[in-house]
């Protein structure tokens, strides 16, 4: 026995009956239908006349009163139906979303809530997909972020309070996306890309998925152009370019935020995108209007997660805020992406897998935290137009710049900026711990001189660093060291070039003319730095 004929044959043939009503009304000839029919003139009935058909073929019982006649396939017994009405093609979408809303629907069950984690049995569905549980439309999003023996493990987006056993579960989504475009600057949105500022999301904006992979290897451009931040210590002594990707660790409360907001205000970029992850709630305004200000804002696009959201928003925050600069990067602009903070990404990642049976490897993270920092810090830096100049930080435990989390950052990074807390109680701002920070892509965006006058400033420091211990004690004897005594004697001059208000943005061609003057008085064999690239 033959299957009987699915949607698609039965829209094939209203489409075809459509055609035809409109040679029909256009005096054509009707042509052969795609299902092989060919159309019979429309038979005129009066209504519940009984009588032979055109063909000679009998009518069994009586005709509806049509309003107009529809043309119907040369089959064995024509049959009138009601007309079709002038608009067809709204009957057409009609029968369309019928068909749809008598498709099965696929439904799972949630099987149990235990801590973070959500298990559904009786769904098929892949890592990544959005699933609803609860009442349709209604219901709580959840993310599934684990799959075992027919058993979904999945990650609320918002709260597991009122989950229970045996609530219905469904696919909404194949992933997370956001909207992104040039309509987000200025604005504040939370770790999915909804705004949080109160007003609605702008017309035009694209969707694009949150996880996309990084631009491939030989298609990224090198790092060649300096990238000035407005910030004297790291213009001159740890330059960065372009396109690069650095990380400033430090403990807690020694000035990573505020060293945030003077590159943001500071920075020679088209696009800032700032990603608040795990912040205090207090935090976030002060932040906003105190240390970025309007015209930090005005340029900005700010994603905020805050501590108490549920680990996989906080986690999604970061991919969101990514994916907002790459956006800007393809447009061929210079972005600057920081990121507030990376650790608490990983811990993130860390609840998320420990909640799903992941088993703890370094110093409690799972494997996964080691698999997504990668993922994630790949994709800033320069693509095949435009760049994402990355800036992270890493909180560090209890000041150990080994901890797991600032171990691998380190390792992907292409530089790291190190905040000393010995610097931060003694009131040196910012605290750069300059002989601790490297940059590695220095050599592509300085010229000869100004790295001369660099190495020239640090060889002083790092003598006076060496022989603070016997000043400190009165043990040192002035001329034992000509460099250690060319230190101590510019001393003040030093300080003053390393620290800055706050709310100071520093040329960066008068850095690099003070930073030659420093080394003049260190070393009074230096020459004088002409202007290069970093003067720019």
């Amino acid at each position: 026995m033959s299957a009987p004929a699915g949607p698609s044959v039965a829209t094939a043939v209203l489409d075809d009956a459509v055609r035809a009503d409109e040679q029909d009304r256009a005096g054509g000839e009707r042509p052969a239908t795609p299902l092989g029919h060919r159309w019979t003139a429309p038979v005129q009935r009066r209504p519940h006349q009984h009588g032979p058909a055109e063909d000679g073929g009998p009518l069994r019982g009586a005709a509806p009163a049509l309003t107009s006649p529809v043309p119907l396939p040369r089959t064995a017994t024509p049959v009138l139906v009601p007309g079709l009405p002038a608009g067809a093609g709204a009957l057409r979408d009609l029968l369309a979303d019928a068909v749809r809303a008598a498709a099965p629907r696929e439904l799972g069950s949630v099987r149990s809530v235990s801590g973070l984690a959500v298990d559904v049995v009786g769904l098929v569905a892949g890592v990544g997909e959005v699933l609803e549980i609860g009442p349709e439309g209604a219901g709580v999003r959840a993310e599934v972020v684990g799959v075992r023996a027919g058993v979904l493990a999945c990650m609320p987006l918002g709260t597991a309070d009122g989950l229970a056993a045996g609530d219905p579960v469904r696919r909404v989504a194949r992933r997370l996306t956001a909207r992104v475009g040039e309509g987000l600057l200025g604005r504040v949105l939370d770790g999915l890309g909804r705004p949080l500022d109160g007003r609605p999301l702008p017309a035009g904006l694209v969707e694009v998925p949150l996880d996309a992979p990084p631009p491939p290897a030989l298609d990224r451009r090198r790092v060649s152009e300096p990238l000035p931040l407005g910030v004297r210590a790291l213009d001159t002594l740890v330059p960065a370019g372009r396109g690069q990707r650095f990380g400033l660790f430090a403990g807690s409360g020694v000035g990573k935020s505020s060293l945030l907001s003077m590159v943001a205000r500071g920075t020679h970029a088209d696009v800032v995108v700032l990603a608040l992850v795990g912040e205090r709630g207090r935090e976030v305004r002060e932040f906003l209007e105190d240390d970025l200000g309007p015209e930090g804002l005005a340029r900005s696009v700010v994603v905020v997660a805050t501590s108490d959201e549920p680990p996989l928003v906080r986690l999604r925050a970061a991919a969101t805020a990514t994916a907002v600069a790459e956006h800007f990067r393809d447009q061929g602009l210079s972005v600057v992406l920081m990121m507030d903070s990376l650790t608490r990404v990983a811990t993130a990642q860390r609840e998320i897998g420990l909640s799903v049976g992941e088993p703890p490897a370094t110093r409690g993270f799972p494997p996964s935290v080691f698999a997504m920092l990668p993922r994630l810090l790949e994709r800033a830096g320069p693509g095949v137009v435009g760049s994402i100049t990355g800036i992270y930080t890493v909180l560090v435990d209890g000041d150990d710049h080994d901890e797991p989390v600032a171990d691998a950052a380190r390792s992907i990074l292409d530089g790291h900026v190190v905040l000393d807390r010995r610097l931060a109680t003694a009131g040196h701002f910012p605290s750069i711990d300059v002989l601790g920070s490297v940059s590695r892509v220095a050599t592509r965006v300085t010229t000869p001189q100004q790295r001369a006058d660099a190495t020239t400033v640090r060889r002083a420091l790092a003598a006076r660093r060496d022989a603070q211990d016997l000043v400190d004690v009165g043990a040192y004897v002035p001329g034992a060291d000509p460099l250690v005594d060319a230190a101590l004697a510019a001393a003040p001059s030093t300080r003053a070039f390393l620290t800055q208000a706050v709310d100071d943005v520093a040329d960066v061609a008068t850095s690099w003319a003070a930073l030659s003057g420093l080394a003049r008085m260190l070393d009074p064999d230096t020459t004088a730095a002409p202007a290069g690239p970093g003067a720019a």
